[in-house]
């Protein structure tokens, strides 16, 4: 019944993915005849190093259009922080203006001030025409005269191909500048001048330019070369786990033939804890939540692979790809549920509503309450990242309605599976004393180990990642992502494998938490790199942009502890089986 129903609640989730995408189009067909009003918008403003920092447009003292409209959002437009406002002057279909007034506005001592701050920090505006961004700084810094510089004449190049919109660039005049140095009122006068040009680039390719200046083959050759010797890796892990099988596989049919052996080798190595192998851990209830977030995670990340590979997460598609975790997330709460409480009634627990209160809670937690302390920053700094009460509405409904039947769905169906778990070797009634261990064969030094080699392979694309979330820098290497996230999970697998080998070769049989610690190892790795990456590579500044990078990183990488501590666990677990299965256990 499970097979059944979670293929198709998954085959859902992608419709309605798809469906909250187009509705989230503009209700413009893109076609106009000469005169016709082009659809455009200002967004927001924001300081340039600190991307998640940004403002209203109009927050500043710019002129306000007579009549001012909110356009209708998305979800995930919203959860991006964008905050689309009406024209502040209108652009007709093959129309061109030269020097055209918007208005004139007597700008006082505290709006200078108010701008030269905001030049200071080289603030850039964001606009969409037809769909397409616009983006320019909104002033000047002479440094070596200390001189504050507005730009108060935008130029407008339009490239159309028949009745559609193809292209826009964007330039400030820096001929007609208005000089803010000195803490006085100062008359402006704001201007736009449009021209149009005719081009022969067809209307399905005019997104291609914004991901073709980040394919360079520069680009795309330390891209290949990334997911290259990520293949290499797996190849030579695999390689190195069947030489450890093939001697297991020996020595397990010398062990099972010769009884004589088999009795000189009772008492040392791997084959003395066959009966506490497969002993249950400790706090079976938590462990049995990690696995059902992890997986649960795991499915979520997968599918946004297929979204992002068939096309739907194209450049400045504004909030796609929020709204594809939030609609995902809540329709594969149900996978949570599932293999939580199945799990858990194979290791003979009882308790499976608090099961199911802990795989609700384990992810979703600390996420809302990160959520809340930076939701609270961000309106205290009266930035866009502050969500509206209705937003907030509606995501608590999805939880709601969607997220949390579907939760205990997958539970009621996890709990009447009966599913057995399947041990080849029978469990001793009183545990067997594990032997003193050097210190490198402790948790936190297997744990380095094991991560250590999976964050090299990914580091590379997680830069590239990195400038994306947290900078201005577009994406779209979907496929070798793709190649290098199923070389991570390979070489996870692996690396566990041959970890718990060795663990149990030192006769430590509690294997079950630390194959799951250090198959998410690598998620520590990933929170540690966010600290090289903002001290390093990036000028971030700020109480708000720090706290929502090391805040919300910090449930990423939470996030990616519970999806690869799984994919380390269940790796060891069919390693052990192997291993176990092949020998005759009394």
């Amino acid at each position: 019944m499970a097979e059944k129903i979670l293929p198709a609640t998954l085959f859902v989730s992608v419709l309605l993915v798809l469906s909250v995408d187009q509705a989230s189009s503009d209700e413009s067909d893109h076609r106009y005849r000469q005169g016709d009003q082009v659809p455009f918008y200002v967004n927001k403003v924001g300081p340039f190093h600190n991307p998640s920092e940004t403002y209203r447009y109009f927050d500043l003292p710019y002129c306000l259009p007579d009549k001012t409209k909110e356009k209708r959002l998305s979800l995930g437009e919203v959860l991006n922080g964008d905050r689309l406002v009406s024209r502040p002057f209108p652009i007709e279909f093959l129309r061109e203006r030269n020097s055209v007034p918007v208005c004139k506005k007597k700008l006082s001592k505290e709006d200078v001030a108010k701008f030269r701050a905001v030049i200071h920090e080289d603030y850039y505006y964001q606009m969409y025409f037809d769909d397409l961004p616009i983006w320019g700084f909104l002033g000047m810094v002479n440094k070596e005269q200390q001189r504050y510089y507005l730009f108060n004449h935008i130029l407008l190049n339009i490239y159309y191909n028949k009745d559609r919109v193809i292209e826009i660039t964007s330039r400030s005049d820096t001929k007609a500048m208005v000089e803010l140095t000195e803490d006085k009122e100062v008359d402006v006068e704001f201007l736009y001048t449009v021209e149009w040009k005719e081009t022969d680039v067809p209307f399905e390719k005019r997104m291609a330019k914004y991901s073709q200046s980040y394919s360079l083959p520069r680009h795309l050759d330390i891209h290949r070369n990334s997911a290259i010797n990520s293949c290499m890796a797996v190849l030579l892990l695999a390689g190195f786990l069947a030489a450890i099988l093939r001697i297991l596989n020996n020595d397990s049919v010398k062990y099972a033939n010769d009884e004589e052996l088999a009795a000189d080798q009772e008492e040392t190595g791997w084959k003395c804890i066959h009966g506490d192998v497969f002993r249950y851990p400790r706090h079976k209830s938590l462990f049995a939540a990690c696995l059902g977030s992890g997986t649960q995670l795991l499915t979520l990340t997968v599918f946004i692979f297929i979204l992002a590979l068939v096309g739907v997460f194209y450049p400045y598609n504004r909030g796609a790809l929020l709204t594809a975790l939030v609609v995902l997330y809540s329709l594969t709460s149900g996978i949570a549920g599932y293999t939580a409480t199945s799990f858990y009634c194979q290791l003979g627990g009882t308790n499976c509503v608090r099961n199911l209160l802990l795989t609700g809670c384990l992810f979703c937690g600390p996420l809302l309450l990160t959520f809340c302390f930076l939701n609270a920053v961000a309106v205290a700094y009266t930035a866009t990242a502050a969500l509206p009460v209705g937003t907030i509405v509606v995501i608590a409904l999805i939880w709601t309605l969607v997220s949390s039947p579907l939760l205990v769905l997958g539970g009621i169906i996890g709990k009447n599976s009966k599913a057995e778990f399947q041990a080849p070797c029978r469990t001793a009634e009183y545990p067997r004393e594990i032997p003193p261990l050097r210190w490198y064969r402790q948790t936190i030094p297997q744990m380095a180990i094991a991560g250590f080699l999976p964050f090299i392979l990914i580091q590379t694309e997680l830069y590239y990642i990195f400038a994306s979330v947290w900078g201005h820098r577009i994406y779209t290497f979907y496929s070798f992502l793709f190649i290098i996230f199923i070389s991570l999970l390979i070489v996870t697998a692996l690396i566990t494998a041959t970890l718990t080998h060795l663990q149990l070769a030192a006769e430590d049989h509690s294997w079950w938490w630390r194959s799951f610690l250090c198959g998410g190892s690598t998620g520590l790795f990933i929170y540690a790199y966010c600290f090289h990456y903002y001290y390093a590579r990036t000028e971030m500044s700020g109480f708000m942009q720090t706290s929502f990078m090391f805040g919300y990183m910090a449930c990423v990488s939470f996030g990616c502890f519970l999806m690869l501590g799984t994919v380390g666990y269940l790796a060891a677990l069919r390693f052990v089986r192997h291993v176990y299965g092949s020998i005759k256990c009394e």
